[in-house]
């Protein structure tokens, strides 16, 4: 018996995954491009598809911006009033009540803003970089790295423990000791190394300059790289420079100072990233502009149901009225978390699958301070401060406005159950103990804070959780059933995709699902 187009194409996709089933559609005439950088070439037919979009985050306009494109007829369904999902940015007039009933309102200057969603953007993450450019987004650099910024630990022990340091000298001198000792251990032979004498020397010379040694006596010391106590300047006296003393390897290792000093070796982690131009919801802002007509704001979905012709989705407005849609499919964005909880007509290992995504309390705050004094007391142009204060994780000093009056400090970026223990008090309280915190490294910090906001994405009821967290038993047990469709019910999101947290995460998990949804329609 002769197999149909759409019979074809979909055994292609259950031996060989979506690239042989993109292959057989390009076989059968229908182009298509599968590349991360850019979404796929919807070629063929759409007209009179109709697909309803749960979720009017980056995926789900994804989803509606692409396939309206290629002639589907598109209908977004989101429960807030705004699009964006988790990319959202705190400024005067934002308003949040968490799950537990306390409601927030931003009162930051105008022009001051928080990014208590995405902040920051890799170079590599083309897809998010495609949308950005095409919907004219401003960019601009976000400082992810600084050497002129402070580590404080105070749980470990010895003369650095709770002393702030620059992380560019700590980083300096764990350089120059570690370069100290292999180089004197490769000078006396004792590298169990497979290395000529004339590599050996080499080798050493590489941890000379690396380690700033010096070259006679192999020794680690004072140096340019690691700055001056007294800097140089005008005058005719020479010498009026004096170099900064290291620290010693032994008080470094009793600090656990040097666990802030790693390599920033994630590969979506640089030292130079970008965000977008005041405030990182105007990446979603770009794509509301394409779709935000076909957008149902305030619309909580309820139920969902499906058989062999279509999907209904049933849900409630804003003033508690009953509605319903039909479409022939559905890319469902909605966080797993919360999906798990809805009324869902999908097979028994599907919602068994959903059930095995955790996801991450994440807490963040935006304190606004009166005078940038971490800029003209301390020289600190953007950048991190790291810390082992419960709670805290991590400081966020702005990478925009420099050398204004004010500005707005990522007070806390909390994961885990630090995160949950810090959410579970007020706004105020959470802003006392931002305050109190940021007061160890910075002696400027209370006589400076002027407002903040708060949030825990945990306790956000369309979100439950930061991001998907999926273990490694996980994803080879559930994730890949959670990519392949159940019926007509295709799942989207940055859950689905393995740059979990990431715009570009939610952004390529919403392509693959559009172009297996073309293929099926295609192969009809």
């Amino acid at each position: 018996m002769a197999l149909s187009r759409r019979t074809f194409i979909e055994h292609l996709a259950v031996v060989g995954g979506m690239t042989l089933a993109v292959a057989g559609m390009e076989a059968l005439g229908f182009g298509f491009a599968s590349a991360q950088t850019l979404p796929p070439n919807l070629t063929g037919k759409g007209k009179g598809t109709r697909v309803v979009i749960l979720g009017a985050g980056l995926a789900g306009m994804t989803a509606a911006y692409e396939l309206t494109k290629a002639g589907y007829d598109c209908q977004v369904i989101e429960a807030r009033s705004f699009a964006g999902g988790r990319c959202q940015t705190a400024r005067k007039g934002f308003t949040h009540t968490d799950l537990i009933g306390r409601t927030q309102v931003c009162d930051f200057d105008e022009g001051l803003y928080i990014n208590h969603g995405p902040w920051r953007i890799p170079y590599n993450h083309r897809s998010t970089l495609h949308y950005t450019k095409l919907f004219g987004v401003a960019l601009e650099p976000f400082i992810n790295d600084n050497d002129a910024s402070y580590v404080y630990y105070e749980k470990g022990s010895g003369p650095l423990a709770g002393k702030r340091v620059r992380k560019g000298q700590l980083a300096n001198d764990m350089r120059g000791h570690a370069a100290e000792l292999m180089a004197k251990a490769a000078a006396k032979g004792g590298l169990d190394l497979p290395l000529s004498k004339d590599d050996r020397d080499r080798f050493i010379s590489y941890l000379i300059s690396q380690g700033r040694l010096s070259p006679g006596t192999l020794d680690y010391g004072p140096n340019e790289g690691r700055g001056w106590d007294v800097q140089h300047g005008a005058g005719v006296t020479p010498g009026a420079g004096k170099l900064s003393q290291p620290y010693s390897l032994s008080d470094i290792l009793g600090s656990k100072a040097w666990e802030a000093v790693e390599p920033l070796g994630e590969h979506e982690q640089q030292i130079t990233m970008l965000q977008a131009v005041g405030g990182m919801d105007h990446v979603a802002k770009g794509f509301e502009k394409q779709v935000g007509h076909l957008i149902r704001y305030d619309t909580e979905v309820q139920k969902i149901v499906q058989d062999d012709r279509g999907v209904e989705v049933l849900f409630t407005d804003k003033d508690g009225k009953a509605g319903s849609i039909k479409a022939d499919y559905c890319v469902c964005t909605i966080p797993l978390s919360v999906l798990k909880g809805l009324d869902l007509a999908v097979s028994a290992p599907f919602k068994d699958a959903m059930a095995d995504a955790a996801y991450a309390p994440v807490n963040k705050i935006g304190l606004q301070m009166k005078r940038r004094f971490w800029e003209e007391d301390h020289a600190i142009y953007g950048g991190h401060i790291y810390t082992d204060i419960p709670g805290v994780g991590s400081m966020s000093l702005p990478s925009t406005g420099w050398q204004g009056q004010k500005g707005v400090i990522l007070g806390y970026y909390a994961f885990g159950s630090d995160a949950v223990r810090i959410s579970m008090k007020s706004p105020a309280d959470r802003a006392a103990f931002a305050v109190a915190a940021g007061q160890k490294v910075f002696p400027e910090y209370a006589e400076n804070f002027e407002t903040a906001f708060s949030f825990s994405w945990h306790l956000a009821k369309y979100n439950l959780g930061g991001w998907a967290e999926w273990s490694e038993d996980a994803r080879a047990r559930s994730y890949a059933k959670l990519c392949e469709p159940d019926g007509r019910i295709y799942l989207a999101g940055e859950h689905l995709s393995y740059l979990s947290g990431w715009q570009a995460g939610a952004i390529e998990s919403a392509w693959q699902q559009i172009a297996r949804i073309h293929a099926r329609v295609n192969a009809a």
